[in-house]
């Protein structure tokens, strides 16, 4: 899929609202399928377009749970319920409820991401005689 720019989104909404192209035009015309189309059209229709404007946001573990909940006591579909609570994927939404199922709510919350960091390393408080016949054997002086 192409990368689409937020202006393009909301003119491809636009093209569809309020002209008499079909979706499967506009999708094709711009590189996306029509259920993308689509699903920016529900999503423009839930929010506006201040839907397309949020950025990368962290969700809570009870942020998680509770749009999980949401979608459990009301039946919606992933993708309604990313439309109504502006979550840029409804594929993150399954994968929450993935891993909701299989860890419990601990495997909701966000782990940090990229390489632990080095700890420093604890200076020794003795010394250690080196192995016999290894080079520091030879420069170590005998006690």
């Amino acid at each position: 899929m192409a990368k689409v720019s937020v202006e393009q989104r909301i003119q491809a909404v636009q093209r569809y609202l309020h002209g008499n192209e079909p979706m499967i035009e506009i999708a094709k015309d711009i590189g996306v399928t029509a259920q993308v189309v689509s699903e920016w059209v529900r999503r423009i229709q839930k929010n506006g377009v201040e839907t397309f404007l949020k950025f990368y946001t962290k969700y809570s573990a009870d942020y998680k749970l509770n749009v999980l909940n949401y979608m459990n006591k009301t039946g919606t579909s992933s993708r309604d319920t990313a439309a109504l609570f502006i979550i840029s994927s409804p594929g993150m939404i399954r994968n929450w409820k993935l891993k909701f199922e299989v860890g419990g709510y601990d495997a909701l919350v966000s782990k940090k991401k990229g390489h632990p960091s080095m700890k420093k390393e604890t200076k020794r408080t003795t010394k250690s005689t080196p192995a016999e016949g290894s080079v520091e054997a030879l420069f170590h002086p005998l006690v």
